[in-house]
């Protein structure tokens, strides 16, 4: 099978896709980082660009008190009536409803979010049908007692509901997890798109259709209509799709996976990506063929902090940067995170698999690869003394640590390729801290990046590499993040034995 490429890469996963005019809009997941709910656009389905964040401010949603994997879950993106809306979940305050945001434009400015209240859980989707309706179908339970996928008439602009809570189809009953719904009209049937097996290898797409929103609901005889188990595939855990027609009539779906790399079981550190594929309607039901045109996107960025607002691909956990952070001259003042010392005030997603990044500072700081808060790696200047701590899975270390140059204020990390003289039973790369100096960067430590994968740590994020002081402040001068193409010849995950 030929590699499938992302067309958002990186942490950008559970996508949602409309299509106005001739543009399509994705909007994403985001869990504990703000801002949240990215929404890219695309004219091609190919190259995307952020227009915006659709919880952008801190009067639409407060995270600060966040732990790691909490936060926003599965947001839906929709168009109608000359409006945007997102609808999306935070689960520290599920209890109080679902969130639903607004706004004329794509690029914003987005509504303070209102609640669909006694409606409780996770991946809630926004559906018109033909008489105007718009139904709000979500997992979870509602205040009439009832659970699983459920679905009630609302008003997106209160919140308020405007009929009873139904249950849809439950889902093949076969796979675990019945989620991520989606509702679409077609051809006289309601279809009803689910996630189940779960957001790992088993991951898989089903549906079923109906005349009527109260069932009786038919499984597709091909369920599940989408999965790479068992497969060969360079993406894998494959699933939580929605589907686009297209202007000319035809359709398409997004969905996310991952690229683990590495020995088996192989290892992904990106997190879950979004992905583009086509979609044919054979008797009724879609089919998706995931072999499309390569996705084209550029990844590397320099940020000189020259601008009074931040860019949009900047986040960091619960919100700190709006407050842990301000322009001062020649660059940005990052100052301590009150709720956890280590966690970096600014942050941008790991998007390539081999990557560097050089951060320029003065005064005590550190340049930080995050996964969460107990599980992270970073390279910290202080005291004319460079060192390197590692927190994986419960256990902390220094690594190494050595004196530099009073003059050195560039700090260095990458995810380099695994070599072959590395041997075969190989990780999905390496992470390299260094320092630089006159001469150069000047390596501090490295190790496994195993250790910073989803299969060790745990969660539904991915990396991310960030900034933070060390205490008082510190000023960040530069960032720059550049991917590094791979060299070929460092895939361990070709079979040794091979002849």
């Amino acid at each position: 099978m030929a590699m499938l490429l992302p067309a958002i890469p990186g942490f950008y996963p559970d996508p949602s896709i409309c299509r106005v005019g001739e543009s399509f809009f994705i909007a994403n997941s985001t869990f504990q980082y703000l801002p949240g709910v990215p929404v890219h656009e695309s004219t091609d389905l190919r190259t995307w660009r952020l227009v915006a964040n659709a919880f952008s401010r801190p009067e639409q949603l407060d995270l600060s008190g966040a732990p790691s994997n909490a936060g926003i879950y599965a947001p839906t993106i929709r168009h109608r009536d000359g409006r945007f809306f997102v609808v999306t979940s935070d689960l520290l305050s599920a209890r109080e409803g679902h969130l639903i945001v607004h706004a004329e434009e794509a690029a914003g400015p987005w509504s303070v979010p209102v609640r669909a209240s006694g409606a409780i859980g996770i991946d809630p989707d926004l559906f018109w049908d033909e008489d105007g309706t718009c139904y709000l179908t979500w997992k979870g339970v509602s205040d009439t007692g009832l659970s699983g996928i459920l679905s009630s008439a609302i008003d997106p602009l209160t919140g308020e509901r405007r009929g009873e809570v139904r249950q849809l189809w439950q889902g093949t009953g076969v796979l675990t997890d019945p989620e991520g719904p989606h509702l679409y009209r077609r051809d006289g049937f309601y279809y009803c798109l689910l996630a189940e097996g779960g957001t790992t290898r088993t991951h898989s797409v089903t549906i079923a259709r109906a005349k009527s929103l109260d069932g009786p609901w038919e499984d597709c005889p091909s369920n599940p209509i989408f999965t790479h188990r068992g497969t060969a595939s360079s993406v894998q855990n494959v699933g939580h799709a929605d589907l686009v027609e297209n202007a000319d009539g035809t359709w398409a779906a997004v969905y996310l996976g991952v690229r683990p790399r590495g020995f088996v079981p192989k290892f992904h550190v990106n997190g879950r990506e979004t992905f583009v594929a086509d979609v044919r309607w054979v008797e009724g039901w879609p089919v998706f063929d995931d072999a499309r045109e390569a996705a084209v996107f550029e990844t590397d960025f320099v940020d000189g902090f020259n601008s009074a607002e931040l860019d949009g691909r900047w986040i960091s956990h619960g919100g700190a940067q709006w407050s842990a952070t301000s322009p001062v001259e020649e660059g940005l003042s990052i100052r301590p995170v009150d709720r956890n010392e280590y966690l970096p005030a600014l942050s941008v997603r790991a998007r390539d698999e081999y990557w560097n990044v050089v951060a320029e500072v003065t005064g005590a700081g550190a340049l930080q690869v995050h996964m969460d808060t107990d599980n992270w790696a970073e390279i910290a200047l202080a005291d004319g003394t460079a060192s390197v701590t590692l927190s994986s899975v419960g256990l902390r270390h220094t690594l190494a640590s050595v004196p530099v140059d009073a003059t050195v204020s560039a700090l260095h990390v990458s995810a380099q390729e695994w070599t072959p003289e590395m041997g075969f039973n190989s990780g999905p790369d390496q992470l390299v801290f260094s320092v630089g100096t006159a001469d150069g960067p000047v390596e501090v430590a490295r190790f496994d990046g195993r250790l910073l994968s989803t299969e060790v740590t745990a969660g539904f994020t991915g990396r991310v590499v960030g900034v933070r002081t060390l205490g008082g402040s510190c000023v960040l001068h530069r960032f720059s993040y550049e991917p590094i193409a791979p060299a070929g010849d460092g895939d361990a995950a070709e079979n040794p034995f091979k002849a």
